[in-house]
């Protein structure tokens, strides 16, 4: 039996910055230990020179406008995959309407694939000035024109269930993707001494872009509180401010980068830049407290939880807006209102000074992340190509 055939449509991939493009590249990785071969289609931006890869890369797009349509067609008619799995988020796209018409178009192909979509999430794409109800809509378009839907998080499958589609919605789990790896000789007390933490410091750490969703002003108005109160508390925020899709991403990491100025926070707040994964990894080896204050409540679709979870770290998050059985407050995270400075700061508080709650969380975290080893997440995305290729 011949090795099954899978191409993968992203808007961006590594090196470009974003948790689509990583998601991407794990999960084609996953794919091949397995047995089948897929290809990823992406951006002309993702530079691959020098970058082994078990899988074939073909950054061919320069603009995801309505004349990549066609160009997408062709190459698909060329390589014949038997399915095709577009992963969807409108930033990759540059919030704009032609990917969306992509299922359409391959249907009335020749080569005809079975055709999926990963929703990463349900942000609505800007599409074109005043384009109002049409946004949402495009969504449901793109979902109708495929055979099946993957979803990342509970909420937005049970959104996507609203829609009355007669297809199956699947829900299949993002990994983490920085993976634990500590630097040759890590020692996390030197680690921190390098960082300038000292000895009895709490450090704190937000790992991922500045997103006006992830609750960047609610962080440091929260970091304000601790420090107005004495605490010695310390902020690093891990990672590139923003990401290579979104710019609205670069818009707020100014909006929050000001309020720290004005609250006078320049010494209680440490930024890395772009790191590497080991050092990342580094990074949040070291620290107390992960904090991750999202303003739509914690998601198993964020990225940034799954690192801390990965990585087995005492996390800090908000209340998720739909409940989610893996999520256990007291057990694998603390959980405070979304939006609340006043409850995070109190949170934060009690943790630093409960060095045994603290390793409860970490032990909790460490447990939930066993779920989400991209092993299991390219096995169950294997058994959806399968049930596709099976289902008349």
């Amino acid at each position: 039996m011949s090795p099954l055939s899978v191409g993968m449509i992203s808007g961006e991939f590594p090196p470009m910055r974003g948790g689509m493009g990583d998601y991407t590249r794990e999960l084609a990785k996953g794919l091949s230990n397995l047995g089948a071969k897929p290809w990823v289609l992406t951006s002309s931006r993702a530079k691959i020179e020098g970058i082994d890869l078990p899988f074939e890369v073909i950054p061919l797009i320069h603009r995801w406008d309505f004349s990549c349509l066609a160009r997408i067609q062709n190459i698909v008619a060329q390589k014949k995959p038997e399915i095709v799995h577009l992963q969807y988020q409108a930033a990759a796209y540059g919030m704009r309407p032609a990917i969306h018409f992509l299922p359409w178009r391959l249907r009335r192909s020749h080569h005809r694939p079975k055709i999926l979509v990963t929703f990463h999430d349900l942000r609505v794409p800007y599409l074109f000035p005043k384009a109002g109800p049409f946004r949402p809509w495009a969504m449901k378009f793109l979902a109708r024109g495929c055979d099946a839907v993957v979803t990342t998080d509970l909420q937005d499958e049970e959104t996507i269930k609203t829609w009355g589609m007669n297809k199956v919605v699947s829900l299949i789990p993002i990994g983490s993707n920085i993976p634990y790896q500590s630097p040759p000789g890590y020692s996390p007390e030197e680690w921190r001494h390098r960082l300038g933490i000292n000895y009895g410091e709490t450090l704190l750490t937000y790992f991922g872009f500045l997103n006006e969703s992830k609750g960047g002003e609610e962080l440091i108005r929260a970091l304000e509180m601790l420090t107005r109160k004495g605490e010695r508390v310390t902020l690093l925020i891990v990672g590139a401010t923003e990401g290579g899709s979104d710019p609205t991403d670069q818009v707020y990491a100014q909006k929050v980068k000001r309020l720290i100025s004005d609250l006078g926070l320049e010494a209680k707040v440490i930024w890395t830049g772009y790191e590497p994964s080991q050092k990342v990894s580094g990074h949040l080896l070291a620290t107390d407290l992960c904090v991750l204050p999202y303003r739509d409540g914690a998601s198993l679709r964020r990225g940034s939880l799954m690192a801390a979870l990965a990585h087995g770290l005492a996390i800090v998050t908000t209340i998720p807006q739909t409940p989610n059985p893996q999520i256990v407050d007291g057990e694998n995270m603390a959980l405070v209102p979304e939006q609340d400075p006043k409850a995070l700061a109190e949170k934060i508080e009690t943790l630093a000074e409960d060095y045994r709650q603290r390793g409860h969380l970490a032990d909790g975290a460490r447990q939930l992340a066993q779920s989400f080893s991209w092993d299991k997440i390219a096995e169950q995305t294997l058994q959806v190509y399968r049930q596709l290729l099976d289902s008349k």
